[in-house]
């Protein structure tokens, strides 16, 4: 079914530290600083978003802030990496950049043909920049990093869960499909915007969800309606499922399989209505709904400047 859908429509992760946030993906990684609002349902803390120009759904990555949240530890059940595309040829350059700016990286390597560099965010997120052609990000953000290296979009991420079989036939009733292994790495790719999961099946001792961690994973579908009949679905076939909820800019709804991993399905429509030109992550962004109380939320978020 999802496979006559769009693909990836964001990445979500958690971290603690809102400046910091800002000053690595819109400054160290150059993408558009899209959209400051606050968590909907913590009228108190931040919610982030960054992609390319004009918010494409496929290459958004957006950051929940907990100030006071545990860091989190690395393990299963959880998503582990995202990763980014980057240009061909890139790398070199990227990593360059990356070191000029004190932000720490790990091993490069190739796995199933693809040349990747592990990059970690201020709060220890794992990312990994990716050489792929890709169509996705078809509007890359340039501002402050060239055209021929910036940032595509998401092409998928890595998971480690407790029950790898159950996962794999979650991401199969997603519409994924097997698309090769190498060493620990078991592939599943959707064709739409070329996204693919690789489920870790190492041994993996169990972590901890917290600053640093990537909280979802979104997929796109293309309506309400079709949301209300995916939970239908998921929840016959017994995943755990919740309802569908306004996010504003989307509606979406969430579900877990029993190896512990937590993804989104999103509409992409209303989507983000980012303005191409400007700087629409200047001024804070609320919803209607908490539109009234302004004045209460603003003095109790910490100042935060934009690149």
């Amino acid at each position: 079914m999802l496979s006559d859908t769009p693909g990836v429509h964001h990445v979500s992760g958690m971290v603690g530290d809102a400046q910091r946030n800002v000053d690595f993906y819109a400054g160290a990684l150059g993408l558009r600083f899209l959209v400051r609002t606050v968590n909907f349902q913590d009228k108190f803390s931040y919610h982030l978003y960054y992609g390319d120009r004009a918010g494409t759904p496929g290459t958004v990555l957006t950051s929940f802030v907990y100030p006071g949240q545990v860091p989190g530890r690395d393990g299963k059940p959880a998503i582990s990496a995202a990763h980014l595309a980057v240009p061909a040829g890139s790398l070199d350059w990227w990593a360059a950049r990356l070191d000029a700016r004190d932000v720490e990286t790990g091993p490069r390597e190739t796995r199933l043909g693809e040349d990747a560099l592990t990059v970690f965010d201020p709060a220890g997120t794992r990312l990994e920049l990716v050489e792929r052609e890709v169509g996705i990000g078809s509007e890359p953000f340039t501002e402050r990093v060239p055209e021929n290296r910036a940032v595509r979009g998401i092409t998928g991420v890595s998971v480690r869960s407790a029950s790898p079989y159950v996962t794999a036939s979650l991401l199969e009733t997603l519409g994924f499909e097997h698309a090769g292994e190498e060493g620990e790495r078991v592939r599943y790719r959707a064709d739409e915007r070329d996204t693919a999961v690789d489920l870790l099946t190492g041994e993996a001792d169990y972590g901890r969800e917290g600053t640093g961690s990537i909280h979802h994973l979104a997929l796109s579908v293309g309506s309400v309606d079709e949301l209300e009949k995916w939970r239908d679905l998921l929840d016959e076939r017994g995943f755990d499922v919740s309802r569908v909820k306004d996010r504003h800019f989307f509606h979406s709804l969430y579900v877990r399989d029993a190896g512990g991993v937590l993804f989104e399905l999103t509409t992409e429509k209303p989507g983000l209505g980012i303005d191409p030109e400007g700087r629409p992550g200047d001024e804070l962004f609320l919803p209607p709904w908490f539109e009234e109380d302004r004045e209460m939320i603003e003095p109790q978020l910490p100042p935060l400047e934009a690149p």
